[in-house]
């Protein structure tokens, strides 16, 4: 199913850990609309950089998130966040900088680095604009920074 013209529903649920552990991750009819917006965000986001972003993480069913360690308040089981990368543009502290520094409405932007590094962004009714950046055992820190 397309979301949009260039976001399948298929990206937002595609999970190796749900894959691997036999998790149901499709999203009720609830969710389903909610990927709809966030699908729609994302085009404008996509339209920013002029190229194709590669989704890593979209929709979490309950048993998904707890799987993979997430937060319980995580958007993501709302079908209201998404994980991704825009290789063609630059690396990730780059993307998120761009969108920090552009027009677009969200909820929250978030720089999140662990092993690898990704770009969080989240839609919803409150359109916050909060810039984060997030490391693992580090926490939280306001703006697009690298977190020792």
């Amino acid at each position: 199913m397309q979301l949009t013209q260039h976001f399948a529903l298929a990206e937002f649920t595609r999970s190796d850990t749900a894959r691997r552990l036999g998790i149901d991750n499709t999203p009720t009819r609830h969710h389903l609309a909610n990927l709809h917006v966030l699908a729609a965000k994302l085009e404008e986001v996509r339209a920013l950089f002029g190229c194709p972003l590669i989704i890593t993480s979209g929709y979490r069913s309950p048993a998904l998130n707890a799987a993979v360690d997430g937060s319980a308040t995580s958007s993501h089981c709302e079908g209201l966040a998404a994980d991704f990368h825009v290789p063609a543009f630059g690396p990730d502290q780059a993307v998120a900088q761009a969108i920090a520094d552009s027009a677009l409405e969200f909820d929250q932007l978030i720089f999140e680095q662990a092993r690898t590094h990704w770009v969080h962004l989240g839609v919803g009714d409150r359109m916050r604009r909060e810039v984060l950046s997030w490391r693992s055992g580090r926490g939280y820190q306001r703006g697009i920074v690298r977190i020792a």
